[in-house]
């Protein structure tokens, strides 16, 4: 076999130039016991904590590859959950920043997070449309709910009730009871999609955000269950069936009828407040206490809102009703009854608006104990700001705190270069450029520009040129981040711009069907005796259609121009007479690139195809299907025919131009990918997208085999159909309102795989044994009897311990869904293991979870093997004797908790009254000797 060619893998080395991402939502964390000033916020896959205060990134959660989608912290502050793109939902500690716990369950997106006030539980929601609730303590699903149509887009827990509410896009507001785990109320008040919900006045006040101006208000009254002895038997029953729901219907003035037979909850609109947005809804939330609400929409304003009290609101009515009473006997001599009542607005009242810099995408508030308001807002454009409000001032107005911008550009970044030293990266957007560090990543120039296009670092890495969509030429001096000087160069969009190989000029060439050629120049400067650079027009090349794209061969002998016209045409430099036509792409080439010696040029274009050519005869090599979408950058990497594509498909791909084969993804970036720059050495790329983020990927010393990437990608797209796959269906259960909450993936059939080789083991060891025993009987000695090496790895534990140990590994949130994939002929062994383990008392809870999961599905295979009856008899007994046994345990160990808390308690209040005692008696003491004093003086 012939020696493979050997390539160097390319890795992710960072991802900078990002403050936020505008999917998901911004929300406040409590770091290092500090409320208010810390904030959790998206950045593609990962999620960036910000001190808002210093400006600065104080925590990184990494995520893996899918997008980040939902936040939201627990009530102990302690973590943060995080739901991604493919379904998954991640526990991070905010203490060590590690994912602690992971959870699969839907399909799609998670849309919506929330936990309970206790934080043992977490509700999410998906655009699958289901809603599955989990076991945070014991890392595992409880159930699904399934009833929504559409995406859900918010979920909220009752705190005193066992009750969840959740809105969608299909304009349905549902009310579960997760006693009984099915829906009993559907809210159809509303003609568009349920945008945002929030609890109000103790839970006493629903209120939803829809895609009109407004916001619905529902009063919400907890029905006591009560049954009556002499009440008919069909009116004792909570419905015909569990699963029975009660639509509340809407008329044309958009009234609750209430059916008789309410149910937990009556739900009933009281009416509306406005929002000053025309448009939809996109986030409405309140602060932890309830006292504020606030809401926006599309647009760059925020609408706060105060909620009164029930006191407030008491003291309030007593006002406006002395002012009845008092209007009524001016009116009349005799006083007669009046009603007042508090309208909504009266209520719930407008306390400002904040108008952001820019379109808002999510925010979160905090009130502190001061009565101050802390706002944080994500905006569209990559910035994070922070707004204090003073509530107890006359008339509040929202103050900016702070603004943190310095991270990233506020547009896609359109061009990339990077210094001939290979330590600075440029990169342009529409409203500036910026130089980066490329070993610390951090920014170290930003200046204004226009909306910039293309652009490079003029030899000496003193100064950059940047071309822009007016057509000018922007020269800047690095030193001092000024501007040099600004000229027209064309009359159009300046589409590229190339150094010439002898670095003494370059060729730009735009939307004016132009090619303009450039010298640098030393010009004397007026304000200071020293000369500063310039550029010369020297020559111009007149052509038929738009330039796209310019590239000089390296030895400055031909000129490569993309034209509009799908060609790309070769000129000679010196005369600019016309050599070669390259034709055959179906749509423009949007850009190309020369090798180093000057014999293959490759173009890519918006056909989504690369095209590899000779430039001595310009025949086509071949034609390579690239990219899902537009091929938006190529460059070749040094002295090799290695080269890179980015293209619109959110990918970065690297060719091998001689063998014409794929060689590896870089995969990242979660939007379309603009344009990279390789650095001169070829160690490193770095690539821009419609994310807002940059991407820093180095050459690493590892090699990589071609086989073995088409063996990984194989792999990864089964993982892929895996997911896809109809979920196994549980015997004996209908596709109705609740289910299993996990689903199957790659992990979990990898997890019921390794318990099968487990039992295989198990049996296989168990007939050697019997095989031994007869040997040593035939024999009438003792012969000594080969452990298993795996056994032996283990430290000599026996088969069964064997089988327990891997059961034990099985993931939590995945045992249910393992053991739904395990084929029925191991459940036997199964269960004469878990007796035997019981039996023992260890992992008690473990395998009585996984024993009652196993009966449930397996239960008519079980119940009709009459070589399982004894061992189902006995797993009763020691069950039963077991579990009670760690009942008691944990009851003795409750009782022990509590007596050490009431004493702590108790303690605490003697030291709180010895220190008051103490200080009344320093404060004595102080107050004797400043008299004595003051007598001494008179």
């Amino acid at each position: 076999m012939g020696l493979t060619r050997q390539y160097l893998r390319y890795g992710p080395a960072a991802l900078f130039g990002l403050v936020g991402s505008a999917r998901g939502r911004a929300a406040f964390v409590t770091l290092r016991g500090e409320r208010g000033r810390c904030v959790a916020v998206p950045a593609c896959e990962h999620v960036f904590v910000w001190d808002t205060r210093k400006g600065e990134k104080v925590l990184i959660l990494k995520g893996l590859k899918q997008e980040v989608s939902c936040l939201c912290p627990s009530p102990d502050g302690l973590h943060l959950a995080v739901g991604y793109e493919d379904g998954s939902i991640r526990v991070f500690s905010l203490l060590s920043a590690e994912a602690n716990i992971t959870f699969n369950g839907h399909k799609a997106a998670v849309t919506a997070l929330q936990y309970d006030h206790l934080g043992g539980r977490l509700v999410s929601g998906s655009k699958d449309t289901d809603v599955i609730v989990w076991d945070v303590i014991n890392e595992s699903g409880l159930y699904r709910l399934r009833g929504h149509k559409d995406a859900v887009t918010q979920v909220l827990f009752l705190k005193e009730k066992n009750l969840l509410v959740t809105s969608g896009k299909d304009t349905l507001v549902k009310w579960w009871d997760l006693d009984t785990q099915h829906c009993f109320k559907t809210l159809v008040g509303h003609r568009t999609e349920v945008w945002g919900m929030a609890l109000l006045s103790e839970e006493k006040r629903l209120i939803t955000g829809s895609a009109d101006s407004e916001l619905r208000v529902w009063d919400i009254t907890y029905i006591q269950e009560v049954k009556d002895p002499d009440e008919p038997e069909s009116k004792k029953s909570k419905g015909s069936s569990p699963r029975a729901e009660e639509n509340t219907e809407d008329d044309e003035t958009l009234e609750l009828d209430e059916q008789p037979e309410e149910r937990l909850v009556k739900c009933s609109k009281v009416g509306s407040i406005m929002r000053e947005g025309r448009d939809r809804v996109v986030t409405l939330a309140t602060d932890q206490t309830g006292k504020i609400l606030a809401c926006h929409g599309t647009d760059a304003v925020l609408e706060v809102f105060s909620v009164l009290s029930e006191e407030e609101v008491q003291k309030k009515l007593e006002k406006k009703m002395k002012k009845a009473k008092k209007k009524a006997k001016q009116n009349s001599e005799e006083e007669p009854e009046t009603s007042v009542e508090l309208s909504l607005q009266e209520e719930i009242q407008r306390v400002t608006n904040i108008r952001a810099s820019s379109k808002i995408k999510s925010f979160d508030l905090i009130l502190s104990p001061k009565g101050e308001l802390k706002i944080v807002l994500l905006l569209q454009n990559n910035v994070i700001e922070s707004y204090n409000l003073n509530l107890s001032a006359q008339v509040p107005q929202a103050v900016r705190a702070s603004k943190i911008t310095i991270g990233g550009h506020r547009s896609d970044v359109r061009t990339l270069a990077f210094s001939s030293d290979n330590i600075a990266i440029l990169s342009a957007a529409a409203e500036s450029v910026k130089i980066w560090n490329r070993s610390t990543l951090q920014c170290i120039r930003t200046m204004d520009c226009e909306y910039a296009l293309c652009s490079l670092f003029v030899p000496g890495d003193r100064h950059v040129i940047v071309g822009t969509k007016t057509g000018k030429l922007q020269l800047y001096d690095l030193a001092s981040g000024s501007l040099l000087e600004t000229l027209n160069a064309h009359d159009g969009a300046m589409w590229s711009v190339a150094l010439s190989p002898d670095q003494r000029g370059f060729v730009t060439g735009g939307a004016d069907k132009c090619v303009k050629f450039w010298e640098f120049e030393l010009v004397k400067d007026e304000s200071s005796v020293q000369k500063r650079l310039s550029m010369k027009h020297v020559r111009v090349l007149q052509l038929d259609e738009d330039v796209l794209c310019v590239r000089y061969s390296p030895n400055q002998k031909l000129l490569a121009v993309s034209l509009l016209d799908c060609t790309v045409k070769i000129f000679y430099t010196d005369t600019l007479k016309f050599f070669l036509s390259l034709y055959g792409h179906k749509l423009p080439v949007l850009c190309m690139d020369i090798s180093y010696d000057g014999t293959l040029i490759a173009t890519g274009s918006a056909d989504r195809n690369v095209k590899i050519w000779g430039l001595d005869f310009g025949d086509c090599h071949r034609s390579l299907f690239a990219h899902d979408d537009s091929v938006m950058y190529l460059q070749f990497v040094a002295k090799s025919h290695l080269f890179f594509t980015a293209g619109k498909d959110s990918k970065i791909k690297q060719w091998d131009a001689d063998k014409f084969e794929h060689i590896q993804t870089l995969e990242g970036h979660h939007q379309e990918v603009w344009c990279l720059a390789l650095s001169p050495n070829g160690d490193y790329v770095v690539s821009a997208s419609h994310d807002k983020s940059l991407r820093l990927w180095e050459r690493t010393r590892e090699p990589l085999v071609l086989e073995e990437e088409r063996e990984m990608q194989r792999e990864a797209e089964y993982e892929e159909s895996v997911a896809k796959e109809e979920q196994p269906v549980v015997a004996g259960e209908t596709q109705g309102e609740t289910g299993l909450a996990g689903r199957k993936t790659i992990e979990t059939i990898k997890a019921a795989e390794r318990i099968m080789e487990a039992i295989e083991l198990y049996r296989e060891e168990m007939g050697k044994l019997k095989e031994h025993k007869a040997i040593c009987k035939a024999a009438g000695k003792e012969v000594p009897f080969p452990v298993n090496p795996i056994l032996r790895a283990y430290g000599n534990i026996t088969p069964s311990a064997y089988v327990l140990e891997v059961f034990k590994k099985v993931k939590s949130s995945e045992l249910e869904e393992s053991l739904l994939v395990l084929p029925f002929s191991y459940v036997p062994d199964l269960l004469r293991l878990f007796n035997e383990y019981i039996q023992l008392g260890s992992e008690v809870e473990l395998l009585c979870r996984a024993l009652l999961f196993l009966l449930k599905v397996h239960f008519g295979q079980i119940t009709s093997n009459h070589m399982l009856v004894t061992v189902i008899e006995n797993l009763k007994k020691t069950t039963i004797s077991r579990v009670s046994e760690a009942r008691d345990v944990l009851g003795f160990n409750m009782a022990g908790l509590q007596y050490l808390k009431r004493e702590i308690e108790a303690k605490d209040e003697v030291t709180f009254f010895a220190d008051a005692t103490d200080r009344f008696a320093e404060k004595k003491r102080k107050r004797k000797k400043k008299e004595k004093m003051v007598l001494a003086m008179l």
